[in-house]
């Protein structure tokens, strides 16, 4: 894992989020689980070339077009993460209860590999990983305008979360690139 804090300017951050939020056909989704239906704390978007689709949690996304501005944010995080990417899953936490509970993201069309950067916009949130093998736990604030890079075999070795809180915080957008195969 490699995490770069000062990924994007004060002024990228600025523009991007506005592009998120006011562009980005952002939806609600909800699980059966235990033979329930719940609502996913979080909104969310799935945008990549055509033909990348991709399921989880039982629901199939098709991928929305590119807007140009995350094609640009594409391209620099392909130059840093030294890998190539077809896709994004935006998440939208608009207050400290949109959540993501612990996961790995292990999908099949994410190959047996996957690298996935993940770039963060808005309020700082505390961003959980632990080891499969320890359950051993370490945080990250990621701050707005910072790429984490969960490099390849992270994902077979670690799970990770962004956890609800009761204190007060800013929305939170996460356009979370990967490669589908």
């Amino acid at each position: 894992m490699v995490y770069y804090p000062d990924f994007l300017t004060l002024e990228e951050q600025r523009k991007l989020f506005t592009v998120c939020v006011q562009r980005i056909h952002w939806h609600s989704e909800s699980l059966q689980i235990f033979g329930q239906q719940h609502d996913v704390p979080r909104l969310v978007a799935w945008i990549g070339d055509a033909g990348a689709e991709y399921t989880y949690s039982g629901i199939l996304h098709q991928p929305s077009e590119w807007l140009p501005e995350l094609n640009a944010l594409k391209t620099a995080v392909e130059q840093r993460a030294e890998t190539a990417f077809n896709a994004l899953l935006a998440n939208r936490y608009r207050h400290g209860q949109d959540s993501i509970g612990w996961h790995a993201d292990n999908e099949p069309e994410l190959g047996l590999k996957p690298v996935v950067a993940s770039v963060s916009l808005g309020a700082t949130r505390v961003f959980k990983i632990r080891t499969n093998a320890s359950k051993q736990v370490q945080t990250l604030h990621l701050a707005s305008g910072s790429l984490l890079v969960m490099q390849a075999g992270f994902q077979s070795l670690y799970q990770h979360c962004l956890a609800k809180t009761k204190k007060t915080v800013g929305e939170r957008i996460n356009l979370t690139f990967r490669q589908i195969s």
